[in-house]
């Protein structure tokens, strides 16, 4: 199904993607089981969960038909899947129009959120001519 506006909160263990739909919305969670990682002193390894490109691509195809995506997270995953998306999802990446920091909302406040932001970036665009 096409829509226009989806919003993704993302982390490393489970990704909320939020449709202003509530009966399309899918909370993916991630087969891994990193918990927090630090690094530490004399230890090779950035202290990074990896990338699960997997989890990044399940997410990702539930918003293909999707034409404008905002990523939003506490930390580096919504980075990882905006990575992700430009390497190996070119045209979803296209339609991600914004990555923000956020932290730990509940769904609602994600949709108020999403679709705030969605007003602010609709009124900068060029008013199309029939």
């Amino acid at each position: 199904m096409s829509t226009n506006h989806v919003i993704i909160w993302i982390d490393h263990k489970e990704a909320h993607v939020l449709f202003f739909d509530a009966t399309l919305n899918e909370i993916i969670k991630s087969k891994s089981d990193h918990s927090h990682l630090h690094h530490k002193a004399n230890t090779i390894g950035s202290g990074n969960a990896p990338e699960d490109h997997k989890f990044f691509h399940k997410v990702l195809s539930v918003v293909a038909d999707v034409k404008e995506i905002l990523i939003v997270g506490p930390g580096s995953a919504k980075a990882e899947l905006l990575k992700h998306a430009s390497i190996h999802d070119p045209v979803i990446a296209k339609r991600i129009i914004g990555v923000e920091t956020l932290d730990h909302p509940t769904d609602p406040q994600l949709i108020a959120y999403a679709k705030n932001y969605f007003q602010k970036i609709d009124k900068m665009l060029p008013i199309e001519k029939s």
